[in-house]
């Protein structure tokens, strides 16, 4: 039996990497194909499941799988390996469902998607190839209430343009059902959240105007940003100092607690803007060391916050990058509100 990479998926740093061809004949092809859609698979797998160890966890299931089926001498010839590898990774990622459910009863506080944090903004963060396939923070929230099938679904369908005919293939339901599905994941999804985002230069405009505002305590520049509905998750999972139990909800409420929580905060504060699931957002530094991701989400004319995300929990920030650049300088931005429908 050929040499199979003890573990293909994952590199030092925690996140996936390029599988190391062990042999020749199948083993070698098995890891040349897998590595091929290596991206892909941990695209989707993390749009379903919202935290990278799961997903580094089904794409070690899936390897294993797609190894298994290339050493079997009976297994005919595989078609489309791509579709093959896709659904072989959504149901293991669906299997798991239940007890990933289970583990967040018992979560502490609000539960927020594990943020991925890339480095500096791209030099055109406009550019749709960029964000085509990126899911924003608050979007993945509203995917929470789905349904693992209608999850399944509305992510394969609206992100990564699966037909409905391929859908129903990767799951094994008829095309008919994956309608169903499609339709009430996507009616559920835009009553929550409207089809809108913002363009990215206006976020990170935002984005800094927030920040100025929150780390300076200044709260009636505050009240002026948030917008009158506006909710605040705070994600330390019991581990971080100041943690909330429960989201904030109102322009009043959440001012308060923020100038609360930013007067208690560590002085020496950097902030380093970086792009989080998509979206220009900012990540806090502490000693060199993560101390917050800090997400927000804008009102469909792009003045006011609406949702804040905040993920504090040093679990969750193990993977950030820490890759040092000067701190930002806290002066007010431009005062360009606006935005964009896609």
């Amino acid at each position: 039996m050929p040499d199979i990479p003890e573990d293909p998926t994952t590199g030092p740093s925690g996140h996936p990497q390029t599988p190391d061809p062990a042999g020749p004949g199948p083993a070698q092809d098995a890891t040349r194909v897998f590595a091929g859609y290596r991206e892909l698979l941990f695209s989707i797998v993390y749009n379903l499941l919202g935290n990278v160890a799961d997903t580094e966890d089904v794409l070690q299931d899936t390897w294993l799988s797609w190894a298994a089926r290339h050493r079997d001498p009976a297994a005919g010839e595989i078609e489309n390996r791509r579709a093959y590898l896709v659904r072989i990774a959504v149901n293991h990622a669906l299997a798991r469902q239940s007890a990933i459910r289970r583990r967040r009863e018992t979560y502490v506080g609000p539960w927020l998607p594990e943020p991925l944090v890339s480095g500096d903004p791209p030099p055109d963060p406009a550019e749709p190839a960029l964000r085509a396939e990126s899911v924003s923070m608050a979007l993945l929230v509203v995917l929470e209430t789905l349904t693992p099938l209608e999850r399944a679904v509305f992510v394969l369908h609206e992100v990564f343009g699966y037909a409905h005919p391929e859908i129903a293939g990767i799951l094994g339901r008829t095309p008919a059902a994956v309608r169903q599905l499609s339709h009430r994941a996507r009616e559920h999804v835009h009553a929550r959240r409207p089809r809108y985002q913002a363009d990215p230069r206006v976020q990170r405009q935002a984005t800094e105007r927030f920040l100025a505002a929150a780390l300076g305590g200044d709260l009636d520049a505050l009240l002026r940003i948030l917008a009158p509905d506006v909710t605040m998750w705070t994600d330390g999972g019991g581990k971080a100092r100041a943690s909330v139990l429960r989201p904030v909800q109102g322009r009043d409420r959440v001012a308060r607690m923020i100038v609360g929580v930013t007067s208690r905060a560590p002085e020496e504060l950097e902030v380093r803007y970086r792009t989080v699931n998509g979206d220009p957002s900012a990540v806090l530094f502490a000693d060199d060391s993560p101390f917050a991701v800090m997400v927000i989400d804008l009102t469909p004319d792009g003045e006011q916050v609406r949702g804040i995300y905040t993920v504090t929990n040093p679990d969750k920030l193990s993977r950030v990058p820490d890759g040092a650049e000067p701190p930002a300088a806290a002066e007010p931005p431009s005062e360009d509100p606006g935005g964009q429908a896609p």
